[in-house]
């Protein structure tokens, strides 16, 4: 018996929607990461992109522990002298929640191709709100 290979083509994907509220981000962080690869699946292969679509709401609302809140630093650097900015999270979460959520994400993809593909199933709204209505995403629960 040989080991079952899925092919890009014959990937069958479905839609979920995680709601973030009150739920800590690397839980949330986890549980969209597999899904996005596709290891909740009996049919996941690791050369391919087998993942589903995943949609986050209440990105905004998302708990961190501890003291985190003060002590958690997130790094940009334009490129030139002098060019580095820190922001804690805090003052992420109050004015940049979806790209703190899509950072801690992207961070367990892979990197390369296959990860760059399998971030882009990723939508992550800061609100209760998103537009995928008419894909009829099924409620994932997050513990």
């Amino acid at each position: 018996m040989t080991t079952f290979m899925e092919k890009k083509e014959t990937v069958d994907r479905k839609w979920y929607v995680i709601d973030a509220e009150g739920v800590s981000l690397g839980r949330v962080a986890t549980k969209a990461a597999s899904i996005l690869r596709g290891k909740h699946k009996p049919t996941y292969t690791p050369h391919v992109d087998c993942g589903d679509y995943v949609i986050i709401v209440n990105a905004a609302k998302v708990n961190l522990t501890g003291n985190k809140l003060n002590d958690k630093m997130y790094y940009n650097h334009s490129g030139y002298p002098g060019g580095l900015r820190e922001r804690n999270a805090q003052e992420m979460i109050e004015n940049y929640p979806e790209e703190m959520m899509e950072r801690a994400i992207k961070g367990m993809l892979p990197k390369g191709r296959l990860g760059r593909q399998m971030y882009k199933k990723l939508f992550v709204y800061a609100g209760e709100n998103h537009n995928q209505q008419a894909q009829k995403p099924i409620e994932m629960k997050v513990l």
